[in-house]
């Protein structure tokens, strides 16, 4: 079994890399689950979606709990799956929407506390190209949408992801796959 996780800011394309990879994981003849978190097939997992649309101190702090949560279940489907490989998007560069001063140490706290993966890919992307992406899904943006928000959101999980893979936002879908291969195969 391979447990990858697939991070990055809202509109990095962490979502089309982790189902390129399955994709690919699968074509060799393994099974693979994938999970996007907050997992909207659960009832903690659509809370917290529905937190992130909300404005406020206590709206975040809904959404992050109920994040956390969707995780916890994630975890536990690992644990009793029969699957070759899992592939989580999103996981503990969420902490990252947390405020500056709490990062790191909420950083360390939960890499400490939490099974750690196999393999850790971050999707790194331009603000702005980041902010495209999202407006042009159409959908109600959540709190942290928004080009001040990606910002910082980004600062922060670059420094937070020294030891992952990282993969250019600006990649096309044949330079995204094979860099997905020559992870794999490392």
């Amino acid at each position: 079994m391979t447990w990858y996780v697939v991070d990055g800011m809202d509109g990095s394309g962490k979502s089309t890399a982790a189902y390129e990879l399955k994709d690919i994981l699968e074509t060799r003849g393994r099974t693979v689950l994938l999970i996007a978190h907050p997992n909207r097939n659960t009832k903690v997992g659509r809370l917290s979606a529905e937190f992130l649309t909300k404005k406020g101190k206590s709206a975040i702090l809904f959404a992050t709990v109920f994040f956390g949560l969707s995780v916890i279940q994630s975890l536990f489907k690992i644990k009793h799956s029969k699957c070759n490989d899992f592939i989580f998007v999103r996981y503990t560069l969420s902490v990252s929407y947390l405020p500056v001063s709490i990062v790191m140490p909420a950083y360390k706290i939960i890499t400490a506390m939490l099974p750690k993966p196999d393999v850790k890919i971050y999707k790194d992307v331009d603000v702005q190209d980041a902010l495209k992406r999202i407006e042009k899904r159409g959908e109600t943006l959540e709190v942290f949408e928004n080009l001040d928000a990606l910002i910082d959101t980004r600062e922060k999980m670059l420094m937070l992801t020294d030891d992952w893979y990282t993969i250019n936002g600006r990649f096309t879908p044949d330079e995204v796959s094979d860099d997905l291969i020559k992870i794999i195969n490392s």
